[in-house]
């Protein structure tokens, strides 16, 4: 399949696909424009590889700031019982039952710290600690690793390299942007709504949840279109100290052997002939 026109490089040579991805706890999922790939490694050693088509939302929301991002965001949560089905043996980041213990441990925190505390001060303290099971999923063993191959592997395609292994584990479209934006948005829109509102109930705090959602998509996309300004610089920061320290890991050589062949799976379903 040959690139249009306005998806060619200066010598004409065809644009790298727009790539995403989720590291799972034994591989990788790759989501492109229109499919998602994914393989993990079984327990006896061997790779297994699925691909499938993408469910998309079209209509007018796809151009209004805010709410496009929310539907991004749900699409991409869409795909993973699809991975699931077609991948049994996939472990999603959160088939973890220290996690589970520690989301629990979590809420109760959060109910009693919203009970104790008031004002921003106790917001901020709770965001801080509804990060943790987040942050503890992201810097167990093979979850970070798998998260390096998914940067790795992108990088890699993107760049034209010849393998992952020389390619950076941190990269400036992952997820971890987002976190910073999500949670000053979360605070601020939390502290105003309780100035307007005396006992805010779940469905207008899930309403600001899913606006600081949108708010963050926005700011993650103007940074990238914004990448050399120093605003953009000084808003990834966070996010790329979180990849250094401890969303990823360097991956082993049959780690990167399983993002290979996600990257691979995700090239061939959308079309994109194998390099020679």
């Amino acid at each position: 399949m040959s690139a249009p026109a306005d998806e060619t490089t200066a010598d004409g040579a065809p644009k790298p696909l727009r790539l995403g991805g989720m590291a799972l706890r034994n591989g990788l999922l790759v989501h492109g424009p229109t499919h998602w790939s994914a393989a993990v490694r079984r327990k006896d050693g061997t790779i297994a590889v699925a691909s499938g088509r993408k469910p998309r939302l079209r209509g007018r929301v796809e151009s209004v700031p805010g709410a496009r991002g929310v539907v991004r965001l749900g699409e991409a949560m869409i795909v993973i019982p699809l991975v699931k089905r077609a991948l049994p043996e996939a472990k999603l980041p959160w088939q973890d039952g220290r996690l589970v213990g520690v989301a629990a441990a979590t809420t109760l925190a959060t109910t009693l710290l919203r009970r104790r505390f008031t004002g921003t001060g106790g917001e901020i303290a709770l965001a801080g600690v509804s990060l943790v099971p987040s942050l503890m999923a992201l810097g167990s063993g093979d979850l970070a690793a798998y998260h390096g191959v998914e940067h790795k592997a992108i990088a890699a395609y993107e760049q034209g390299g010849d393998d992952a292994r020389d390619a950076a584990k941190e990269h400036d479209r992952c997820g971890s942007h987002l976190m910073a934006p999500m949670l000053a948005s979360n605070i601020a829109g939390t502290a105003l709504l309780k100035r307007a509102v005396d006992k805010p109930g779940p469905v207008v705090g899930t309403a600001v949840s899913l606006a600081s959602i949108g708010l963050a998509v926005e700011v993650f996309n103007w940074s990238e279109r914004h990448e050399t300004s120093l605003a953009a610089r000084i808003l990834r920061r966070p996010g790329y100290e979180l990849q250094r320290v401890i969303g990823t890991r360097e991956p082993t050589e049959t780690q990167l052997d399983v993002g290979r062949a996600a990257l691979a799976e995700i090239l061939r379903a959308e079309g994109v002939p194998a390099a020679a």
